[in-house]
């Protein structure tokens, strides 16, 4: 029997992710659907590893911005200057 792997793990709700990420919850099923957040499958439900958050939040906190665009813009997506 294993002890301390997946007692020391804490999985995160849909509900729980979308408010830590604040988007909503068809956001974060977005980004489950296109493999950025990993995602454990329970039944018809996900659970999400809180490490897979913060992993994801550091990457995307410290990725690079694309290439010609600025951070701002690619932030705005693709919505015309006012």
């Amino acid at each position: 029997m294993t002890t301390g792997l997946l007692s020391d793990v804490k999985f995160l709700t849909v509900y729980e992710v979308a408010v830590i990420l604040r988007l909503s919850k068809m956001s974060v099923y977005r980004l489950v659907h296109s493999g950025e957040l990993e995602a454990v499958r329970v039944g018809r439900s996900f659970r999400f590893p809180e490490r897979a958050v913060v992993s994801y939040l550091h990457d995307a906190a410290f990725a690079p911005a694309s290439q010609g665009q600025s951070a701002a813009s690619a932030v705005a997506g693709s919505r015309p200057p006012a």
